[in-house]
C-alpha cells in the first residue's frame, strides 16, 4: 500500500472502538487500499489495533504529539489524520498544517473547540446564540444573572461532556459555586440558560456541502434531569418547520465554520416561543451512542463515511430511512463494587431492542459520575414516533438491573 491514514485513537472505555473499526475497515476497503497507522495514548495498548503500525504519546501534550505525527510521517505515507474524540481535534488541526495535509486548520478547529470563537462566528453568520458574559469576578456574574435571569450556566470555554459545567440558580448557588471556578476563571464562560427543546444534527460533508444529516431530539436537558438518563430520539419523519429551520441553520454553521469534508454534531435549542438558539458544533462524530443509533436507524457509521469520502471524492453515503430509533444511557444510582448487573446479550434480547452495550461488568466499583458521558453503557431501539419511543425507553431502563456492595466489604 502506497496510501495510508493516521488515527488518533483513545481506546479507553470502548466509547470509540466501533468508529475505529470502521475507519479502519473503511481505508482498507478492496477498491481503496489505504493502509491505517494509529497513534495511542502512552501506555494504552489497543486490542483493536492490533496487526496495525502503533504508536504512542502523551495525547493531552501537543507538542508531544506533533513530534510523534512527524516521526510517523517519516515512515508512513498519511494523507489524512482522523481525531476521534473531542480533545484532539485541535491538536490533530496543527498536525495537519504541519505537514501540508487536508482538513480543518488550527483557525478553523479552533472555532469549533472554543465556545467564545464559536458563539462569536455564529452570530457573525446571522444564527442567534445564548446571551453570555466573562466571569471575570463574583459580581459580574451576579450582574449578569441580574440581567438574564437565574439560572446562569457556568462552562469551561474549551469542554465537553459537561465536564465542570455548573448549573447555578441563585445568588447562595453562586457563593457555593465561584470557589470551584475562581482560580482558573479564564477558563470559563457564563451563558444563560435557555429553556427549550433540544436538537442535534449530525452530518457529514464533502466539498462544503452536505451529503448526509440527521436531526434528533433530546429527551431530556443535560442540567436538569434527575430520575432519567440522557437519551434521544431520531426525527425522520414528519419535521415541522421550525425542524427544518435547524437542518438549514445547521449546514449554514458548519460552512461558516470552514469544514469542507468532515463530519459534525451541532446542537440546538428551540424555545417554546420558536426561537431557535445555536448551542455548539463539534467536529466529530457524536458521542454516547449517537453513532451506533445511526448505524442502528441508517445504516451507516459516521467515522467510517467519513473516512471513504476523504480518500473518495466520487463515495455517496447509502442509507436507509426506517422507522424513528431512540437510544439512551445506562445510569444506576447504585455506587459501590457491582455483585451483578444485566448483560448487553440480555439487553439485546427485549423486544425492540436493536443494540445495546454495558461498559461496566461484575467486579467493577462505581462512583459517583462527573460527566454527561460517565455511565454504563448504553441501548439502541426503535419505535413510531417520539413518545411511542420514549415510552419504551422506560420499559428497557427498568429491566436493566444493578447490585452492588460498599467497596472493602468480604
Amino acid at each position: 500500500m502506497n496510501r495510508a491514514i493516521l488515527v488518533i485513537y483513545r481506546p479507553a472505555a470502548g466509547r470509540y472502538a466501533a468508529q475505529f473499526r470502521s475507519v479502519v475497515a473503511a481505508a482498507a476497503a478492496a477498491e481503496l487500499g489505504v493502509a491505517t497507522v494509529a497513534l495511542l495514548p502512552t501506555g494504552q495498548p489497543a486490542v483493536e489495533a492490533a496487526g496495525l503500525p502503533c504508536y504512542h504519546a502523551d495525547l493531552d501534550d501537543r507538542d508531544a504529539v506533533r513530534s510523534a505525527v512527524t516521526t510517523i510521517l517519516a515512515v508512513h505515507p498519511v494523507e489524512r489524520i482522523f481525531p476521534l474524540f473531542e480533545g484532539d481535534v485541535l491538536t490533530a488541526a496543527h498536525c495537519r498544517r504541519d505537514h501540508g495535509i487536508p482538513g480543518l486548520d488550527p483557525e478553523e478547529a479552533l472555532t469549533f473547540r472554543d465556545k467564545n470563537v464559536m458563539h462569536r462566528r455564529a452570530v457573525e453568520l446571522g444564527v442567534p446564540v445564548a446571551r453570555s458574559c466573562r466571569p471575570e469576578t463574583v459580581g459580574a456574574v451576579a450582574e449578569f444573572a441580574a440581567e438574564v435571569g437565574w439560572p446562569v450556566v457556568i462552562k469551561p470555554y474549551a469542554g465537553w461532556a459537561c465536564g465542570d459545567t455548573h448549573r447555578v440558580d441563585s445568588t447562595e448557588d453562586l457563593a457555593r459555586v465561584w470557589p470551584l471556578i475562581a482560580d482558573d476563571r479564564h477558563d470559563y464562560r457564563v451563558e444563560e440558560y435557555v429553556r427549550g427543546v433540544e436538537y442535534h444534527v449530525d452530518s457529514l460533508l464533502r466539498d462544503g456541502e452536505v451529503v448526509f444529516d440527521q436531526l434528533s431530539r433530546y429527551t431530556y436537558s443535560v442540567l436538569e434531569f434527575r430520575a432519567e438518563p440522557g437519551g434521544t430520539v431520531s426525527r425522520k419523519h414528519d419535521l415541522t418547520p421550525a425542524e427544518r429551520r435547524i437542518l438549514t441553520a445547521s449546514a449554514t454553521v458548519l460552512r461558516g465554520f470552514g469544514m469542507r469534508t468532515g463530519v459534525a454534531h451541532v446542537e440546538f435549542f428551540l424555545r417554546d416561543d420558536g426561537e431557535l438558539v445555536f448551542g455548539e458544533a463539534a467536529a466529530r462524530a457524536g458521542g454516547g451512542s449517537i453513532v451506533p443509533a445511526i448505524q442502528a436507524g441508517r445504516g451507516i457509521n459516521l467515522a467510517g463515511e467519513w473516512c471513504r469520502l476523504e480518500l473518495d471524492p466520487g463515495h455517496v453515503p447509502t442509507t436507509t430511512l426506517g422507522p424513528e430509533i431512540g437510544t439512551e444511557y445506562l445510569c444506576s444510582d447504585r455506587y459501590g463494587r457491582i455483585t451483578a448487573i444485566t448483560t448487553a446479550e440480555e439487553l439485546r434480547a427485549l423486544d425492540s431492542v436493536l443494540d445495546a452495550d454495558v461498559w461496566k461488568t461484575v467486579g467493577d466499583v462505581l462512583a459517583v459520575p462527573t460527566a454527561s458521558n460517565d455511565v454504563l453503557g448504553w441501548y439502541v431501539c426503535e419505535g413510531r414516533d417520539f413518545d411511542d419511543v420514549r415510552a419504551r425507553f422506560k420499559v428497557i431502563r427498568d429491566a436493566f438491573e444493578v447490585v452492588t456492595e460498599p467497596v472493602g466489604d468480604a
